[in-house]
């Protein structure tokens, strides 16, 4: 891809003196798509990543940037500030050079807590929230076992490191996309800042500002056994003032990617109108029928599963089904739903 099919790079400077490099393209609302550790130039590289891009700005204004450290952003930074006000000056950078006075965030893995706190510090100029991948305390999303063998490898092999990352991460298979996912990854920034990055996200908690959070928000969760466990995203949603959970179908932990279209659909109806829409359609199948009607048992998926004779996450691949048919927003609602006595499961009720 040549620099001509990308959106020129921009830049801004924030109150400590970072230059923060951004992109801004499309029509109609503003999305701020905040980083992780990212490179914006080289993610155009990515097919299913540069088609996201292009299909989000048909209906929305899309701004990407990287964060300090990373990407086209000042590589030159105190490891000792990379905490969440570090973020946040970042943010406020870009939109004041942009000339963004309101906008909805997508708060991607790391960048999930410095959305939440800027949606509760600075509320006017947040309409919507769409969070995945993270968690308001952020060493709660960094917990996993596969996760900390990930992070270990940073300062041994930061190539190996890269590569792994891609594909346990993002989901990405063995072909072009894997590598041009891990190319995005080991050019985006240098193995000692992001070790330091990842020390400072361990002491990242922004559950003091979930209260403060007045902006709608979309919490979405795709995650297989081994990556963030589900309780983390429900703890988010039930916190959060004004919020709803949407477990999507999946086990490859990112958007955009297993279902495109369902996934960018749902962004840009919420943003767009706040709207949350129904992601499948159709009749549940029998097993869904049986999961359903067990659900009001209390039992935990584990125990589902030997009741069932069937694998933890084909339930888990179940219960996502089911919620996203019946437009519940998690457990509790379908658990409602099903006692409810429904014998036709095409619609909620």
């Amino acid at each position: 891809m040549t620099g001509a099919d990308t959106p020129p790079l921009r830049f801004a400077r924030t109150s400590d003196g970072v230059t923060i490099g951004y992109q801004m393209f499309g029509r109609g609302p503003v999305l701020v798509w905040m980083p992780s550790l990212s490179n914006i130039v080289a993610q155009w590289r990515i097919p299913a990543i540069r088609a996201a891009y292009r299909a989000l700005s048909r209906e929305l204004t899309v701004v990407l940037y990287d964060g300090r450290g990373t990407g086209s952003s000042d590589r030159r930074v105190d490891p000792d500030n990379l905490g969440v006000d570090a973020h946040l000056r970042d943010l406020r950078a870009v939109l004041g050079d942009a000339g963004i006075d309101r906008a909805s965030l997508l708060g991607y893995y790391h960048a999930t807590a410095t959305a939440i706190a800027f949606a509760a510090r600075d509320p006017a100029r947040v309409q919507r929230l769409v969070l995945f991948g993270g968690a308001p305390r952020m060493r709660e999303a960094m917990l996993p076992a596969q996760t900390r063998a990930l992070l270990s490898l940073i300062d041994q092999d930061w190539d190996l490191f890269a590569d792994a990352a891609a594909a346990a991460w993002l989901g990405w298979d063995t072909g072009s996309s894997n590598r041009w996912t891990a190319d995005a990854f080991r050019t985006a920034t240098t193995a000692p800042v992001a070790k330091a990055w990842f020390a400072a996200a361990q002491d990242i908690d922004v559950t003091g500002d979930l209260p403060q959070v007045r902006a709608p928000a979309l919490v979405l969760h795709r995650q297989g056994q081994q990556q963030i466990p589900v309780e983390v995203a429900r703890r988010l949603t039930a916190a959060l003032p004004d919020a709803r959970l949407v477990e999507l179908p999946g086990s490859t932990p990112t958007l955009f990617l297993e279902d495109p279209a369902a996934d960018l659909r749902l962004v840009t109806d919420f943003v767009t109108s706040g709207r949350v829409s129904r992601t499948g359609s159709g009749p549940l199948t029998p097993r869904e029928r049986e999961v359903l009607r067990l659900l009001p048992d209390g039992d935990s998926n584990a125990e589902l599963a030997r009741r069932l004779g069937i694998a933890v996450h084909t339930v888990e691949r179940h219960l996502a089904s089911i919620y996203r048919k019946i437009g519940a927003r998690g457990r509790a609602d379908a658990v409602a739903y099903a006692l409810r006595g429904v014998t036709d499961f095409r619609h909620p009720p």
